[in-house]
């Protein structure tokens, strides 16, 4: 009997250590992730609406294989219709890219201008109607959205444009004449080109944009323009040609500005772009000499808009009628050379300065020479009243 109570304890502390030393060998309980927030893109919150993955610029350069296969399905086309909607109806097509995950997608103001009915086609031929969000024509820049599902959405990462060299490679992607998903490559010819007026309708001058070879035609308006990271530099606008297709010369509106106006559309419908309200002539060798003026950079002020922002600063216009180099031109107004200690060359510095550096209400320090004598004027910026105004 003893002998059974001696085998029984044994049995039980044996078993007792089995199922401890099995206990303490049982692996660690990992708790699951958690599901990743869904994500905001370009600095604007997200309706949610399901999974949305933007897509990513990449570390290193790619080869335009991989940039196409990496940016295509964000592209889209789109269809406008104005005025009779039947088969003699005014029907053109555009270029978008996807800017954000509530649908939102970058064109150019001249593709939907007027516009009755828009629709989107991404890559897999699925459409969608689409609505105006915001326009602005004085960067050719307009925001449309769609109703899209979630999992269509991928929205392009916005690059630094002031990053931009000449010479640098860039690829635009679009629908030229109704070919969808066409890639065409090329460089960055120029920067900070004054973009043609006879190439924007409304009569006015689109400043900073970028010029570039990549061949840009019809249908291409509104694509995105790339870097070799898959990140927009910018939004393909306009053809310099005689013939309306491609020549060598297309134009960009840079990621910069579209960072900076874009937002505003898609919260306000409109952007206030600063204004100050003269107009005139950038100074040549024959125009200097006739002022006496050793420098020839600079931009002479001629006409004064009345109440502008320059008339009330009191800015000076042109009041004596000569002929200068075979033309006529009115001398005795100020010429601006330099803008906040920015040296001023031509018109196309004090545009660009106001459009990358200033908003409505923003002053500014112009250094002015009058009747040959240096001095300073502190300008405050109004908003532009209408297309048919100057700078």
């Amino acid at each position: 009997m003893k002998a059974v109570v001696i085998i029984a304890v044994i049995v039980a502390v044996v078993g007792g250590m089995y199922y401890y030393t099995a206990f303490l060998q049982q692996p660690e309980q990992v708790p699951a992730p958690e599901k990743p927030p869904l994500v905001q893109s370009n600095g604007h919150p997200v309706t949610p609406q399901g999974e949305v993955i933007p897509v990513q610029p990449s570390e290193h350069d790619l080869t335009l294989p991989e940039l196409f296969k990496r940016v295509e399905n964000s592209v889209v086309q789109i269809t406008v219709r104005a005025g009779d909607q039947s088969f003699l109806g005014d029907e053109r097509l555009g270029s978008g890219f996807v800017y954000d995950s509530n649908g939102n997608i970058i064109t150019n103001n001249h593709v939907v201008e007027g516009a009755d009915d828009i629709s989107v086609t991404f890559l897999d031929g699925s459409g969608y109607d689409a609505r105006i969000v915001g326009t602005d024509p004085y960067t050719d820049l307009a925001v449309i959205k769609a109703d899209v599902p979630a999992e269509l959405l991928a929205p392009l990462p916005l690059g630094d444009s002031s990053k931009l060299q000449v010479g640098e490679q860039v690829a635009a992607i679009g629908n030229p004449f109704g070919l969808s998903g066409s890639m065409t490559t090329g460089i960055v010819s120029q920067l900070g080109r004054l973009l043609p007026l006879a190439e924007v309708e409304g009569g006015f001058s689109i400043p900073d944009v970028i010029q570039t070879d990549a061949a840009i035609n019809p249908g291409n308006s509104g694509g995105p323009l790339l870097d070799v990271r898959g990140e927009v530099v910018g939004v393909n606008s306009a053809i310099t040609s005689g013939t309306g297709e491609f020549a060598g010369v297309g134009f960009a509106v840079p990621s910069n500005t579209v960072k900076k106006i874009v937002p505003v559309l898609i919260t306000d419908g409109r952007y206030r772009h600063a204004w100050l309200g003269v107009s005139g002539t950038d100074l040549t060798p024959e125009i200097a000499e006739a002022l006496n003026l050793k420098d020839t950079k600079g931009f002479l002020v001629i006409d004064i808009v009345a109440d502008s922002p320059a008339d009330k600063a009191g800015i000076r216009g042109g009041a004596k009628q000569v002929t200068v180099d075979g033309r006529q031109i009115r001398l005795g107004g100020d010429v601006i050379t330099s803008i906040d200690d920015n040296p001023v060359r031509k018109i196309d510095d004090i545009l660009i300065y106001i459009q990358r550096e200033k908003s409505v209400g923003d002053e500014m320090v112009l250094s002015i020479i009058r009747d040959g004598q240096p001095m300073e004027l502190t300008i405050t910026l109004a908003e532009r009243p209408n297309l048919s105004e100057s700078p």
